[in-house]
């Protein structure tokens, strides 16, 4: 398909299934805990640095955000979990909303994109999460954010520890990747283009 990511721009956002668009461009779905950097992966993505709301505390994205990529596709941000300071009620409008849209009936999400932290064990949301792609169907990518903060000798035991928590099977992509340096931008240009 060859997607220009350089030509990512925000579209609109879904704060009910009502309003989550159901045409028939792929739809890329983005995951993660409040303060592992998912907004900073999509602004690396598109090569821009405030396209995705980057802010100071974790758990500004309460809303499904659509980014339309070059007319061609959708990148979807989904609201964080598992870290933001905000109420219990809160926490749980945003759950029902993530699975109103990961459990829709007309199979919205052509690919998931886990990201989670490479320094750390997946969380228990993580691994919820991982599970919710598998059951939608979809092809997932597991992106290993801030692998820059690791040393060389850490990274192969660090990836490791993501496939046994997460269990990834040999075959599933699991990607280090660095907002800040750009490490892994490329590659996962190239899988998300060849998923869609």
């Amino acid at each position: 398909m060859a997607l220009k990511f350089e030509k990512t721009a925000y579209l609109r956002s879904a704060a009910s299934a009502g309003d989550f668009l159901r045409d028939s461009l792929p739809q890329i779905a983005f995951a993660g805990r409040s303060n592992v950097g998912k907004s900073s992966v999509i602004n690396t993505l598109a090569g821009r640095k405030n396209l995705a709301y980057v802010g100071a505390s974790p758990g500004k994205t309460s809303q499904i955000n659509y980014f339309t990529v070059d007319g061609k596709a959708y990148l979807v941000d989904l609201p964080g979990y598992g870290y933001a300071k905000v109420s219990k009620a809160e926490r749980e409008r945003w759950g029902l909303l993530m699975e109103s849209y990961l459990h829709d009936e007309a199979g919205l999400i052509t690919l998931g994109v886990l990201i989670v932290d490479a320094r750390h064990r997946p969380s228990a949301d993580d691994v919820t999460m991982h599970t919710w792609f598998r059951e939608t169907g979809c092809r997932e990518i597991v992106v290993a954010n801030k692998a820059d903060k690791l040393k060389p000798r850490e990274t192969d035991a660090a990836m490791a520890l993501i496939r046994e928590t997460l269990g990834m099977a040999p075959d599933e992509v699991l990607l280090p990747f660095s907002a800040e340096k750009g490490t892994g931008r490329g590659q996962l240009a190239v899988l998300l283009d060849e998923s869609c």
